[in-house]
């Protein structure tokens, strides 16, 4: 049984593939190809795209670690998560399910430390907040926040009301 983070990069003996929204290390928001990015909802690959630009000016490049996800792809994050942290409870602080997930409806994405550092200061200017606190690398679009700042941040995806559906 892969480990849960092997599954989240996708080294998963291929059982998951880049049309299930599983994708190869180094790649950025301007990557085509790749469903996790052609199945993202085009106002936030747009806004993502933006806000990568601006950062370039900085030196900092926006590499993906997981964007849109199929609902098989996802079921298998969950098991996964399930078998590492030992009930669906505590899986649930960590990976949503396929009818909560804002990566099956292409409205999140998990970014690489530099994006999300930068993101963590810069990002409220674009619409994109940091949702959960122990998920520093997962944003969601928040058009709101350009006037108004991100919205406090849940301690988890177990706290997000979209969660308990």
């Amino acid at each position: 049984m892969p480990s849960f983070s092997d599954v989240l990069r996708g080294g998963h003996s291929g059982r998951a593939t880049e049309e299930d929204g599983a994708r190869p290390c180094g790649v950025t928001v301007f990557d085509d190809g790749y469903a996790d990015m052609a199945n993202l909802a085009p106002a936030l690959l747009h806004t993502l795209r933006e806000a990568a630009t601006d950062a370039a000016d900085e030196g900092i490049e926006f590499y993906v670690n997981s964007g849109w996800r199929c609902p098989a792809y996802q079921n298998q994050l969950r098991r996964a998560a399930v078998s590492t942290y030992g009930s669906e409870e505590e899986a649930a602080r960590w990976v949503a399910t396929v009818d909560t997930s804002a990566h099956v409806s292409g409205n999140a994405i998990d970014l690489g430390f530099d994006a999300s550092a930068w993101l963590s200061e810069h990002g409220a200017r674009n619409g994109l907040c940091q949702i959960y606190r122990n998920e520093p690398w997962h944003y969601e679009l928040c058009p709101e926040a350009i006037e108004s700042g991100c919205p406090p941040m849940y301690p988890d995806p177990a706290h997000d009301p979209r969660m308990q559906q």
